[in-house]
């Protein structure tokens, strides 16, 4: 499973490869027709292996699916390269909207886990607020690499580029809440020395 796991991580690159390597070689409308073929094998080899469709698959899909089709009519490959600032913008979007409506989309996952051990609301709160700045963020520096960038820089950023981004963002992210951490844990000692020194002082006054 793991080694399938690796395998389908590397297949989901696949239609932007392919998009790329035939925009490089044949027409727009070729490296289109490639890219949503692609994509459709990506989706089919999900169900195959796993026998269900996640749902930001399908999401992803049908977003590859209007956009290569405007694209194709219009024959413009820019639309087909909207697909991961658009994704990345509605899945920033719905982070925060399950913040505001509820304990939030991480705090629920982590409970239907069954996990004994799950660290305090507030930190994996302040990680899932992080993560929608940082995927609306990206998604918005990802529109401009569509409309002002090249193919191969567009793919980069989309595929390995991506990670790369995110894996920094990871580490600063757990350096600020460790520094957060240790601030709280500070302010806890120092409210509890007050609260012994008051609590002294109502002593000796009684006395």
């Amino acid at each position: 499973m793991k080694n399938f796991s690796k395998s389908f991580f590397i297949l989901s690159f696949l239609p932007a490869f392919g998009y790329w390597y035939l925009e490089e070689s044949y027409s727009i409308k070729i490296a289109l027709i490639g890219g949503l073929i692609l994509a459709s094998f990506e989706l089919l080899l999900e169900w195959l292996f796993t026998r269900k469709l996640h749902s930001l698959s399908k999401f992803n899909f049908f977003i590859i699916l209007f956009l290569g089709s405007i694209a194709f009519i219009g024959d413009q490959g820019i639309w087909f390269k909207l697909q991961p600032a658009i994704s990345g913008i509605a899945i920033s979007i719905f982070l925060v909207f399950k913040l505001l409506t509820g304990e939030g989309l991480m705090v629920e996952m982590l409970k239907s886990l069954n996990s004994r051990k799950i660290p305090p609301k507030w930190i994996i709160r302040t990680l899932e607020m992080h993560l929608a700045i940082f995927f609306f963020l990206y998604s918005t520096f990802m529109g401009g690499v569509a409309f002002w960038g090249t193919t191969s820089s567009w793919l980069f950023f989309k595929t390995i580029g991506m990670y790369l981004v995110f894996v920094i963002f990871f580490i600063f992210e757990l350096i600020y809440i460790k520094i957060l951490i240790r601030r709280l844990d500070k302010r806890a000692t120092q409210i509890s020395v007050l609260r012994s020194m008051t609590g002294e002082m109502d002593l000796t006054e009684e006395i």
